[in-house]
């Protein structure tokens, strides 16, 4: 009887832990940032805005949420949303790439993908299929930038990106995570490219 009472606890024990960790995920993000700083870098406190390249003036309905979940992770490095009295000006853009991942973990040529994103030369919604059939998981890439302009000098001194990849489809969840890990270490993160990890809720 005593065995059978140690079993069941050992068995209620491990489905708690499994439990627990079910509630979590990570998101792994490749981050590299560039800082140019041409004075001292930002302090805590430093205003700024939210730039728009001509071609993210027409997305409102993207632009405007990717910009409020930026403002967040900005908030927690210290920036604050002024624009009346921004020193900064913050252009943010969000590409999201959606292929399907054939077994054996390839991509297969020509694989189906649809495309959104907005960049330096414009923006761009794209479909297409894959020449030999459907039949694989579908798989998203997402690349988000940040880039910091001083508006005395109109120059760019701070640059970022993350890269992540996974099966999950709700970018307004796992961009936070994305938008956190590119903005670790501001205003002088370490240089190179780095794996930075970030827990989100399931």
């Amino acid at each position: 009887m005593k065995r059978f009472i140690k079993i069941i606890i050992s068995t209620a024990l491990i489905s708690s832990v499994l439990a627990g960790c079910s509630g979590m995920r990570i998101i792994e993000s490749d981050v590299t940032a560039f800082p140019s700083w041409t004075s001292a870098p930002p302090a805590p406190g430093t205003p700024y805005r939210f730039d728009r390249l001509p071609s993210q003036q027409a997305l409102t309905m993207q632009q405007g949420p990717v910009e409020d979940l930026a403002k967040n992770s900005l908030a927690r490095v210290g920036m604050v949303f002024d624009p009346g009295a921004a020193r900064f000006g913050v252009e943010v853009v969000l590409n999201t790439q959606m292929t399907q991942r054939y077994p054996g973990n390839g991509f297969g040529y020509g694989g189906p993908g649809v495309f959104l994103g907005a960049g330096n030369f414009g923006s761009s919604i794209g479909l297409s299929f894959p020449i030999g059939g459907f039949g694989g998981d579908l798989y998203y890439q997402r690349e988000v930038r940040l880039t910091m302009r001083d508006l005395s000098t109109q120059r760019v001194v701070f640059e970022t990106r993350a890269l992540q990849d996974g099966p999950w489809a709700d970018n307004l969840a796992i961009l936070p995570a994305m938008l956190d890990a590119a903005l670790l270490g501001f205003p002088q993160p370490p240089s190179g490219t780095r794996r930075v990890n970030v827990e989100i809720p399931r």
